[in-house]
């Protein structure tokens, strides 16, 4: 700790004229030592990370968030915030002081709220009571603060135009592949009601995401009691053994779970199945990449486009910012990549995945796909498409003896119910 010990403030603001508020009011309070406001969420968190990978004790003891910040909304980003840097204290400021939001800010992990427009002995009283806290933790914590100290994980949906596509054997193998390249990796089974992930991985496990759904404070140790780790290293969250119990896991849940899977790990990929529910809905929004698998028929084809046109309805997802997969695909098919992405009005993978279920068969019947042929072009292709989306470390997949390991570099980076798929 340093010798003096003036309250730092970091101020989250977008809009100019509250920023100028914001920082005036803060310049006049005592033992104050405002930061340079950022503007969106994405700053604030790289910010925040950049200052604890030097050290706990650079980070500021106060962060105050507009409720108009974004793109990540006010309550979101309070909650990423509270996962990641612990013992940093979150004051939101709005305009809609009123006790219900006032209880949600609480759940989200803010340690204060303080109304629009800003009064100066409000701001001051509440600044000094988080401060107060926030050294008291890191007092009590020392060098046991848990912060993730990385940029944040990358999130990946993977989701299905109809049943039967392959989604879950395209998720499957995008975890994989990264966990093999040395990326700590979480697999979703986020197919609430008929999840396959469990069967084919040969994985039998009490444990599945609703038992987090009621959780609201989602800590590193409650996250290792739910999770599985597979003998391929893969952290696995798993669909709920009884389908009907899938409607616990609200639209809220899925937020609050998947910003600690990704404080946790550095990829995290959800197999949100083919039929769209209020958490698989939010999982796709908080995405930074969604991907929907289709195969080169009609059907398919008209699914995808009927899954893009609502997610862009229902302002989750618009076109231009999905990525379809085309799986099954052959020479022969009078369907090619470039016919589904004018269609679909998306981008398409330049990784298509073949047609060849004969050499899956054997893996999938047996629940043991994380042991498919290295040789195989299904696999090589999926683990393409993984080096293709900056999943992986490694620029190209080394296939070495035993197992398809990556080396290299590293690199950037409502009801429900489907049949079950598999690639190929």
């Amino acid at each position: 700790m340093r010798a003096r010990m003036p309250t730092r403030i970091l101020p989250a603001v977008g809009d100019p004229d509250a920023v100028r508020s914001i920082t005036t009011l803060l310049s006049q309070l005592p033992d104050a030592e405002p930061v340079a406001p950022v503007t969106d969420s994405t700053q604030l968190v790289d910010t925040l990370a950049r200052l604890a990978a030097e050290s706990v004790d650079e980070l500021p003891e106060v962060v105050i968030v507009h409720e108009r910040i974004g793109p990540v909304p006010a309550l979101e980003l309070i909650r990423e915030v509270a996962l990641r840097f612990p013992a940093v204290g979150v004051i939101l400021v709005t305009s809609d002081p009123g006790p219900g939001l006032f209880q949600a800010a609480m759940d989200y992990g803010a340690r204060g709220l303080v109304a629009l427009p800003l009064g100066y002995e409000e701001l001051a009283s509440r600044v000094q009571a988080v401060a107060q806290w926030s050294v008291g933790v890191r007092r009590h914590l020392g060098s046991a603060v848990d912060v993730f100290t990385g940029a944040g994980g990358t999130v990946v949906t993977v989701s299905g135009a109809k049943g039967g596509v392959g989604a879950t054997m395209t998720a499957i193998q995008l975890a994989l592949a990264a966990q093999a390249s040395g990326r700590p990796t979480a697999l979703v089974d986020m197919d609430l009601q008929a999840g396959d992930v469990a069967s084919y991985l040969d994985v039998q496990f009490r444990r599945s995401v609703v038992d987090l759904a009621t959780i609201t404070d989602i800590s590193p140790r409650v996250l290792a009691d739910a999770v599985f780790r597979h003998d391929t290293g893969l952290a696995l969250l798993l669909a709920p053994g009884e389908g009907e119990r899938g409607e616990e896991v609200t639209d809220r849940a899925t937020r609050q779970i998947v910003s600690a899977l990704r404080a946790r790990y550095e990829v995290v990929v959800l197999d949100c199945g083919a039929q769209l529910g209020g958490a698989g809905a939010a999982a796709v929004e908080m995405a930074d990449s969604a991907l929907l698998v289709t195969t080169p028929d009609v059907v398919a084809v008209r699914g995808a486009k009927r899954a893009v046109r609502m997610w862009d309805r229902l302002q989750i997802r618009k076109a231009e910012e999905t990525t379809v997969v085309v799986n099954r695909h052959t020479r022969a098919t009078e369907i090619q990549p470039p016919l589904i992405q004018k269609i679909t009005g998306t981008a398409v993978a330049a990784t298509t995945v073949p047609a060849n279920f004969k050499e899956l068969q054997g893996a999938v019947d047996a629940g043991r796909v994380h042991e498919l042929d290295s040789k195989g072009t299904v696999k090589q292709a999926l683990w393409a498409l993984a080096g293709e989306l900056g999943l992986v470390r490694a620029a190209e997949a080394d296939h070495r003896k035993g197992g398809g390991r990556f080396r290299g570099g590293d690199r950037g980076s409502v009801s429900f119910r489907r049949r079950k798929d598999g690639a190929g």
